[in-house]
């Protein structure tokens, strides 16, 4: 694992509700310390998080506002395609084009002068396999040959993303968002600790650079933590209190070099109630969860991130901006604090 710590820096989720790439990157770079690339679902049906990852996938359809896997093709031909890209690691296969992710190519053409670290994210296999389905309604997460092809095409997708990233700093961070990790274990979905564990793994493996994953819900966090990830992302605002249900395996993740970003302020309008300082002692009473169970203060805040708790591609303009300005000025008043 790589020795980079967060120090209480801040760092973004991914989406705002910007048209305009470049006012969309001018907003992280005035308020957050790691540079971000933003998703602007608003901006176009190709950038929302189901569809920007999903250019060359077999049987895949994106128009007219939805997404869907066309089982009526010749899916044998483009799985074959797909599996020869990945056994070869063709990036031209994987790339993510304009039109998919305006924000990625404005961030890949900017000198940002070096920066400590650079993020990008991509969607991840449980909740893209959930989301996208056939004729039929049925995800393709419940069939094996499919949900095996989709693991390798996100892989793919977040290799290359990674060999661009690159170019902009050696050192990369690449989130795998979940959402949908938050019904595991309901009726709703119907996986395996097993499969899913395989699944990410899958993902990540394509990752030379730190591995990230972000769940904005509630969720069996020992899942995520057995997993090859670097840095662990929660909505520390609502949740935090279940992640310290987990303090053995959060000790031993911390130990082997982990990260948590904590998503301590709010990315919704609750955050137009909140002040630096609210937020300040709602992040304290979240690490002084673990620490009354027997983890060390001093580790969690070196390895500490400062996050939203989820994207902002659905705020009105003005929280989102109010949101990006809290998360930059928390970390500054924690980083003032703990030097």
């Amino acid at each position: 694992m790589s020795e980079f710590r967060g120090q209480l820096r801040s760092m973004g989720v991914g989406s705002l509700p910007h048209t305009n790439p470049a006012l969309a990157y001018e907003l992280i770079e005035e308020t957050l310390d790691i540079p971000t690339w933003p998703q602007l679902p608003n901006r176009s049906f190709l950038e929302s998080m189901y569809v920007q990852f999903s250019e060359r996938f077999p049987g895949i359809v994106a128009a007219d506002g939805r997404i869907y896997l066309d089982r009526e093709r010749d899916l044998d031909g483009e799985l074959e395609e797909l599996y020869v890209a990945y056994l070869t690691n063709d990036m031209d296969y994987a790339a993510i084009s304009p039109d998919y992710a305006a924000g990625l190519h404005h961030f890949l053409g900017l000198d940002l002068g070096g920066p400590a670290a650079v993020k990008g994210q991509v969607t991840g296999p449980l909740s893209w396999g959930l989301t996208v389905a056939d004729q039929t309604r049925k995800p393709i997460l419940y069939d094996d040959i499919l949900a095996d092809a989709m693991a390798k095409h996100l892989r793919l997708k977040a290799s290359w993303q990674e060999n661009e990233l690159q170019k902009l700093s050696s050192q990369t961070i690449i989130f795998v968002d979940e959402p949908y990790m938050s019904s595991y274990g309901s009726a709703f979905v119907s996986i395996s600790r097993e499969q899913v564990v395989t699944l990410l793994d899958e993902v990540f493996a394509g990752m030379e650079g730190l591995k990230g994953i972000h769940c904005c819900g509630n969720t069996d966090w020992s899942i995520l933590l057995s997993t090859a990830v670097d840095i662990l992302n929660l909505d520390a605002y609502e949740y935090a209190e279940s992640l310290s249900l987990y303090p053995d395996e959060v000790g031993a993740f911390l130990e082997r070099g982990g990260s948590i970003a904590w998503g301590i302020v709010p990315a919704s309008d609750q955050a137009l109630e909140e002040t630096v300082e609210s937020l300040v002692d709602r992040f304290h009473d979240a690490v002084g969860l673990l620490t009354a169970k027997g983890l060390h203060q001093d580790d969690l805040l070196a390895s500490a991130l400062i996050m939203p708790s989820c994207g902002c591609g659905s705020l009105a303009l003005e929280t989102a901006e109010h949101v990006f300005e809290l998360t930059g000025d928390v970390a500054k008043a924690l980083q003032e604090r703990y030097g």
